[in-house]
């Protein structure tokens, strides 16, 4: 019997399961280490700024109701009958490791606070082995008890995304791992209250495996259409005429190709999984991928170089507008957003850059400008890396009139290559040759 459930990380994951919990009627608890956050979140108001259906209006009821509360206080684990984390696990390229302090942390905090009988579940996306070699000895190290017999542990990977947070967690089918049948028992008991998808009972590694999988096998198709993107390019040919003529046949479904691929998951997950097999195996499709995939946002401004190139411009001191900062359309979330890898390059080239984005209020060492017809008055460029509703409406004829130099670089496949020449632009599209 559920009653009272504590979510550590009160972000994109956290939030929204912490209000769907609450607003059954569970007693929830949202921890999160920064005050300003919990702050906002015990006045009723959403911390999350993108567009979120239903969030907001959810978090202000269940916050009235006072059936959630926030603090920064791991006290409130003690008698809870079910701790969620949901915490980030970016992962150390360089050092070719994941970035765990923010995990092991609130593992330490969970554990010091742990009673017996509880359920700790990690929604956090983690490498293969993870819940054996590293949450699960933390967790008894610290508390002094044991998993499956003091205390009950499982790992059930999340599966929300930035727009469509509470469609997913309460439609998407959910793998509940556990580390013995008791476990998984009472994840299945826990989750059935907020999804109304299936539950699929597994052991630890095959729940972690799936998520990895799952986000490693999106990005190898995004990978596929970029490099088909490029060659269109080369050719002279629409890469969406092509792909959409392509899935006409059978059993094909090629994805959206793109100015880069950002957000939480994709650019980590299959290096998470790849870090599983660590001195066993040494995956090879998947990173080939992520290399391409990592390369388009300095592809995206290459095309930008060379339209100005076209003109007789050198991009030094010239004014350059990066249209969206956030990863994805009509969100706040700037997790590994494409759009730095596009601004560093255009810098590095003595380029001007401002930046615009309709739902991204602040980034430190960038200026984030709210009104875009001010942003991009005298540029010689915009290049369009988000795809924000905002932008599918502009006026052409005004945009021209308050730009330097008429160059348009997209991004997103945003606008129709020949409308914006007929406008009098010069027009570069990733996949448009």
């Amino acid at each position: 019997m559920f009653k009272n459930i504590v979510i550590i990380g009160t972000g994109y994951v956290g939030i929204p399961v912490a209000a769907i919990f609450a607003d059954k009627g569970f007693n929830v608890v949202g921890i999160n280490r920064t005050k300003d956050k919990v702050d906002l979140i015990n006045k009723g108001l959403c911390p999350i700024e993108g567009d979120e259906p239903n969030l907001p209006e959810l978090i202000e009821k269940v916050v009235k109701s006072k059936n959630l509360v926030a603090t920064t206080d791991y006290s409130a684990c003690k008698g809870a009958d079910a701790i969620l984390i949901c915490v980030e696990t970016p992962f150390d390229s360089e050092k070719w490791e994941p970035r765990y302090d923010s995990l092991k942390s609130a593992l330490t905090s969970v554990a010091e606070n742990l009673s017996k009988g509880g359920l700790v579940i990690v929604e956090s996306t983690i490498a293969p082995t993870t819940m054996e070699t590293l949450v699960k000895p933390i967790l008894e190290s610290v508390s002094k008890m044991k998993a499956g017999e003091d205390f009950l542990l499982g790992n059930c990977p999340e599966r929300v995304m930035p727009g469509k947070l509470l469609y997913n967690i309460e439609n998407l089918d959910r793998v509940c791992g556990g580390i013995n049948e008791e476990t998984r028992e009472k994840m299945l008991e826990l989750y059935s209250h907020i999804v109304k998808g299936e539950l699929y009972p597994t052991d630890c590694i095959t729940a972690e495996v799936v998520k990895t999988a799952e986000n490693a096998y999106r990005d190898v198709e995004i990978a596929f259409a970029n490099e088909v993107a490029l060659i269109c390019e080369k050719l002279g040919i629409n890469v969406y005429e092509v792909r959409e003529l392509v899935n006409k046949a059978p059993y094909r479904n090629m994805h959206l190709p793109g100015a880069g691929v950002g957000g939480h998951c994709l650019p980590k997950d299959s290096l998470l999984l790849s870090y599983g097999v660590k001195g066993i195996l040494t995956p090879e499709l998947m990173i080939l991928a992520r290399n391409l995939n990592k390369k388009m946002p300095v592809h995206t401004a290459s095309l930008l170089l060379d339209a100005l190139k076209e003109k007789g411009i050198d991009a030094k001191d010239k004014k350059i507008t990066v249209c969206g900062f956030a990863y994805l359309e009509n969100s706040d979330d700037t997790r590994n957003t494409p759009s730095l890898d596009v601004i560093n390059k255009l810098k590095n080239k003595g380029a001007i850059v401002e930046v615009h984005d309709p739902f991204v209020k602040s980034y430190e060492g960038l200026e984030i400008k709210k009104d875009f017809y001010s942003s991009i008055k005298d540029s010689d460029a915009l290049v369009f890396v988000t795809a924000h509703s905002e932008y599918k409406n502009l006026d052409l004829n005004k945009i021209k009139q308050l730009m330097k130099t008429p160059i348009i670089v997209d991004g997103r496949n945003i606008f129709d290559k020949e409308e914006i020449i007929r406008k009098g632009f010069l027009y570069r599209g990733v996949g448009k040759g």
